[in-house]
């Protein structure tokens, strides 16, 4: 036979973006194959059709995984790509291309783009770079110079947390050193950041960087649902930028790439327009998961997994708009903690006016809370209209009818 063009991914979701990207390598005519160290998966294996190859490996030993890369290669598969599009992932599987294959992305800028700490120390001169202090493990510090220089509140957060998950926010003297003892001794190794809390409109913006030119692929307003945590419960992609939100966003956009060295990648940023100018919150280096790829299609037509995957291949990726729409995704989230008996209203969220998606997570018998990360967010609507605020209202209407039946969690 052949040999089989082939494409690793290290990890995925069962939905989301880093699925998607998977199902677009198979349209694309590649060879899939997933390295994955959750069990559940191979339970479900026969779900995963998408996953001509599936394999159980510690996606963390990066002997293992090189071990059985070259035992793929060894039954004939050319290796093309090697790419994750999970957070902790995103540099082993650069690392593993600049072996394996021709890497199109700069590893660097990914290891940087992946620790906060590491991306904050590197921006530190920027003016979209709020002010921070930073605690290393096992550091003595003074709340009193932290207040001295930040003020309060605060943003506490660990320099690898992701989603959502490890960010606190701190009012006063008291509930910073509480959030600070909390973390240190959830993670006694990690860095902390205490950082500024910075006022504004929040926004996402998805980029490629395709030998060193910059492409937009959606700037997308952001709602924050404020309970434990800051979870984000709404997204509206904007079909018409504002020429003033653009210019800016593109300006520290570029000077990222710049200061990163960035000549190929991908990125999102989470922005905040504040008085004082743009801010950066964080940076990432991939696609946001969730509905991310989806909502993007809704509004432009081109399927941002598929572009980035090009993109890891070497090919020049496009994110013209075929067609603009104003698109919003609303989340649903729960207020108590309980077991679901059933979910109703699926069926009337889809056939509602406007509605192009709807996605229900959980299965019955799943234990559900109250957010605390966005691992939280048990489904989503996504609407299309003809404005912002009828994309809004539509995705809003449609994601009331769906309603999870819990049980008390005791009750077992």
């Amino acid at each position: 036979m052949g040999s089989l063009k082939t494409i690793i991914f290290i990890g995925t979701y069962k939905s989301g973006s880093s699925r998607e990207a998977i199902k677009a390598a198979e349209k694309l005519g590649y060879f899939t194959v997933v390295f994955t160290n959750n069990e559940k998966q191979l339970k479900q294996r026969k779900e995963y059709t998408d996953v001509h190859e599936m394999i159980f490996i510690d996606t963390y030993n990066f002997s293992e995984i090189k071990k059985e890369i070259i035992q793929l290669r060894l039954k004939g598969l050319e290796i093309k790509t090697i790419i994750s599009l999970i957070d902790s992932n995103v540099h082993l599987a650069t690392i593993l291309c600049d072996e394996f294959c021709a890497n199109n992305t700069s590893d660097k800028a990914v290891h940087i783009m992946e620790n906060k700490e590491e991306t904050r120390d590197y921006l530190k001169d920027q003016s979209y770079t709020p002010k921070f202090f930073i605690i290393k493990s096992g550091d003595e510090y003074s709340l009193k110079s932290i207040h001295k220089m930040l003020g309060y509140p605060v943003i506490v957060k660990v320099s690898n947390s992701t989603g959502s998950k490890d960010v606190l926010i701190a009012d006063d003297k008291d509930e910073l050193e509480k959030q600070i003892s909390n973390l240190r001794g959830k993670y006694p190794d990690e860095a902390l950041i205490i950082e500024e809390y910075v006022a504004g409109k929040q926004y996402l913006v998805e980029a490629l960087v395709y030998n060193g030119k910059k492409m937009i692929a959606g700037i997308i307003e952001q709602e924050i649902t404020k309970g434990q945590r800051f979870i984000i419960t709404g997204y509206g992609v904007i079909a018409k930028v504002p020429k003033d939100i653009r210019v800016g966003i593109e300006k520290v956009l570029q000077s990222i790439i710049t200061k990163l060295g960035i000549k190929s990648g991908v990125l999102h940023l989470e922005l905040r327009r504040t008085a004082d100018g743009w801010k950066l919150i964080e940076i990432n280096p991939r696609i946001s998961g969730g509905a991310m790829n989806k909502m993007l299609e809704a509004a432009f037509g081109f399927s941002l997994v598929e572009e980035t995957l090009k993109l890891y291949l070497g090919e020049s990726p496009s994110v013209v708009p075929k067609y603009s729409n104003y698109v919003f995704t609303q989340y649903v989230i729960v207020s108590k903690k309980g077991i679901l008996e059933k979910v109703t209203g699926k069926g009337r969220a889809g056939r509602s006016t406007g509605v192009v998606h709807v996605y229900v997570k959980p299965k019955k018998g799943t234990i559900l809370n109250p957010p605390l990360s966005m691992g939280h967010r048990y489904a989503y609507v996504i609407a299309r209209g003809e404005s912002m605020e009828e994309a809004k209202k539509l995705a809003k209407n449609a994601a009331k009818e769906i309603e999870f039946h819990l049980s008390e969690e005791e009750s077992e």
